[in-house]
């Protein structure tokens, strides 16, 4: 039986999510709450390294299905090893993305049936789903701006490209409301967190 909460952190490139989670962590840590912060793809090692040729630069020939089933797969041993566990035994999990990431890259992103996504992902995950997800929104032109070291190769496709992810992300905002929290990036680092932290409170009575 699931006994924690699952919250994650989406937006695209350079939106400031992982400043973001990095300071909800800090808070419930002092609030004396059991944490685990996690991230995709990645998390675990065999996640790990699948993360290492989704994004590698010199795999410029993956296909867009092998590469939404290679971030499938990473999502599949991370639920597996780290998530469900921790959730049965009470964690509040922080995951810097999750399924809604390859619905906005994949599916929006590069055309991948989403109906597909969502049956292979849910496959994937064993049903493991978010409790609450804050989606950051930016300007794509501006987000990518905000990369100052050397673009992976997903942050190195065209700007088309990035803006239909950022269309993805709106599209899943406004079909689930109750879960998903749109947060605008452009406003301090301050101000953000002060929201997060108010949702926080409202929504699990923290």
């Amino acid at each position: 039986m699931k006994k924690g909460l699952f919250i994650t952190f989406e937006g695209s490139e350079g939106s400031g999510k992982s400043t973001q989670i990095e300071f909800l962590r800090q808070y419930l840590v002092k609030r004396r709450k059991k944490v685990m912060l996690l991230r995709e793809p990645g998390g675990v090692a065999i996640s790990e390294k699948i993360r290492a040729i989704l994004l590698d630069v010199c795999n410029k020939k993956m296909g867009s299905e092998c590469e939404t089933l290679l971030y499938l797969a990473a999502r599949a041993q991370l639920v597996y090893e780290v998530i469900a566990p921790a959730l049965t035994k009470g964690y509040i999990i922080l995951c810097d993305r999750f399924m809604d990431s390859t619905v906005a890259y994949q599916g929006y992103g590069n055309g991948v049936d989403i109906e597909q996504i969502y049956e292979i992902g849910n496959f994937a995950t064993g049903g493991v789903s978010p409790d609450l997800t804050f989606i950051f929104d930016l300007d794509a032109e501006k987000g990518l701006a905000r990369i100052k070291r050397q673009k992976d190769r997903i942050e190195q496709r065209k700007m088309d490209y990035h803006k239909r992810v950022r269309l993805g992300y709106l599209a899943i905002a406004k079909k689930e409301p109750q879960r998903v929290k749109m947060l605008d990036a452009t406003r301090t680092k301050e101000n953000l967190q002060q929201e997060i932290q108010r949702i926080i409170k409202m929504v699990f009575g923290m």
